[in-house]
């Protein structure tokens, strides 16, 4: 069974008078330890696409399920259950509070699930090691470049052990270089045996993956594999 199954999405918003489809039925699987990219330029659907996988919104016809959970017949309280054990969530503004330590920043996920204060730090300081920022720990945001702060962002979304970790624009905020190290992290951690999906309008970006999805109007366009000698971060 498939870790995301999709059959028939459709996203439609009532914007006045007017209906706008964000999604036209799309229907789509992707298996556990895959790496996948979803690539399509704005407008194109692949962040509703990112919001409905990550559990953030529900469908308004067709099926989604998560690890063989019909999430579309979720309640709210049982869609953020869901988001906290399944999915880390790593965004283009980093997300980070200003004031906490890196380590209290990683350590969020586990103090809204209720877990004791020493399992939360030797969960985050393993986190924090597998990004390489394990002598930043006591750091806060400010004192960090933005290639560390995005590495704090992924150790946070590594903590709970998840199904999935979605990355939206994730190097959108860096420059070329920093984005580079930063997908190199997603690549180790893919290596690991993570599932790792990725949103993205860049091209450079995507070919990190080893499948891209491409959105349009609100359909898949097109499915393609990429073979190992063209992806980035490989040669």
């Amino acid at each position: 069974m498939s870790m995301i199954r999709t059959d028939d999405l459709w996203k439609t918003y009532k914007m006045g008078s007017e209906e706008v489809h964000a999604l036209r039925g799309v229907t789509l699987s992707i298996e556990r330890g895959e790496y996948v990219a979803i690539m399509g330029p704005s407008g194109s659907g692949k962040s509703t696409l990112m919001n409905l996988i990550g559990c953030l919104d529900t469908p308004s016809r067709g099926q989604y399920y998560l690890n063989d959970h019909e999430v579309g017949s979720l309640n709210d309280n049982e869609l953020a259950n869901i988001r906290n054990r399944e999915i880390g969530f790593v965004f283009q503004t980093f997300n980070l509070l200003p004031r906490a330590t890196s380590l209290h920043n990683v350590e969020l996920p586990l103090i809204y699930n209720g877990s004791s204060a020493a399992v939360r730090r030797k969960a985050a300081e393993a986190a924090m090691d597998r990004v390489s920022l394990a002598d930043r720990m006591m750091h806060k945001p400010s004192e960090l470049s933005g290639g560390q702060r995005q590495r704090v962002a992924i150790a946070r979304a590594l903590v709970n052990n998840p199904s999935i970790i979605l990355a939206d624009e994730p190097t959108g905020n860096l420059d070329s270089k920093t984005s580079e190290e930063i997908m190199r992290v997603f690549d180790d951690l893919h290596s690991q045996g993570n599932t790792i999906i990725t949103v993205t309008h860049e091209r450079d970006i995507a070919r990190h993956a080893h499948r891209v999805l491409s959105i349009l109007d609100g359909k898949i366009a097109s499915d393609e594999s990429i073979p190992e000698d063209q992806r980035n971060g490989t040669r």
